[in-house]
């Protein structure tokens, strides 16, 4: 089935709005990552005299006719960055509520446009149980909507041990951005993904999903709770029980608990940390929520 949020009109209105930033994205994301060096881009930077071995191509005839002294142009260095995004496919993020997964493949997709973009190198690994579907490295937006099919195609099935294939994954040097993309409801240790990225020298973005079913339960009565990463209905996690206001109250603390630990943990590591509910516009999300901690602008 076809993702309802990814279309032309999608990256339309990203590009759109990409422009219209007053910083033009040179947070994390762009080719547009300047540097403490100079370099050979054509932004204009600053002056210094002519020394010996110096690239005469540099000189401002005009400066020399003014001072009589040779000055040479410099310019900023740009670098290429490779941002990498992981997007958990595990049962939790779509098998039950298909419009999360559809959600987080949108996002993933959002944030891949965004450094094509920019001129960035880009891959997205699709994490499976314990295995990576890796996109490769895509530069550029024609290589980029080649690609994205992969990521309408995603299946949500079973669990996803993220530290297990993240950190035994393919690494791509010590500079870069890595996103993880996940509701982080697991036992699995996510956390020793991103112990991994940021020893790696990665600037580490950890964005969790999660619909609003599940930020604002509204359940109450007798129901029967299964495990969507169990394939098991007689599973020692499914259990039956009557869902009460004590019970949402109980849920509430134990959601806040968990969000201010990976919040906690992140900080704690140099990274970011985001919650976006599914009932956000993708271009809110991105433009808005991740702007607020610093991601982009």
């Amino acid at each position: 089935m076809a993702n309802p949020y990814i279309n032309s009109e999608f990256f339309q209105r990203l590009e759109a709005q990409a422009f219209n930033l007053k910083n033009n994205l040179s947070g994390f994301f762009g080719g547009m990552h300047r540097t403490n060096k100079y370099g050979q881009t054509v932004e204009f930077a600053d002056y210094r005299e002519y020394q010996l071995g110096d690239d005469i191509r540099r000189i401002d005839w005009n400066l020399y006719s003014r001072f009589q002294h040779h000055f040479i142009k410099l310019f900023t260095d740009e670098r290429q960055m490779h941002v990498q995004i992981y997007l958990d496919c595990s049962a939790s993020m779509g098998r039950e509520i298909e419009k999360k997964g559809q959600y987080a493949v949108a996002m993933a997709a959002g944030l891949s446009f965004l450094a094509v973009h920019n001129m960035d190198k880009l891959s997205f690994r699709l994490v499976h149980e314990h295995d990576i579907d890796d996109s490769g490295i895509i530069i550029g937006k024609q290589a980029f909507y080649r690609k994205i099919s992969e990521l309408e195609n995603v299946s949500f099935e079973g669990d996803s041990h993220l530290s297990d294939t993240i950190t035994k994954g393919k690494t791509t040097g010590r500079d870069g951005m890595a996103v993880i993309i996940s509701d982080f409801l697991t036992d699995n240790d996510w956390k020793k993904a991103v112990d991994f990225l940021v020893y790696q020298g990665k600037q580490v973005m950890l964005i969790q999903i999660l619909d609003q079913s599940e930020l604002k339960p509204g359940y109450t009565g007798r129901f029967n709770l299964v495990d969507s990463e169990s394939l098991d209905i007689e599973d020692s996690r499914n259990l039956k029980m009557r869902i009460t206001g004590s019970f949402i109250d109980a849920y509430d603390k134990a959601l806040e608990a968990i969000q201010a630990n990976i919040k906690d943990f992140a900080s704690s590591r140099g990274a970011s940390y985001v919650c976006i509910s599914t009932d956000t516009p993708i271009e809110k999300a991105l433009f808005n929520e991740l702007l607020k901690v610093g991601v982009i602008g």
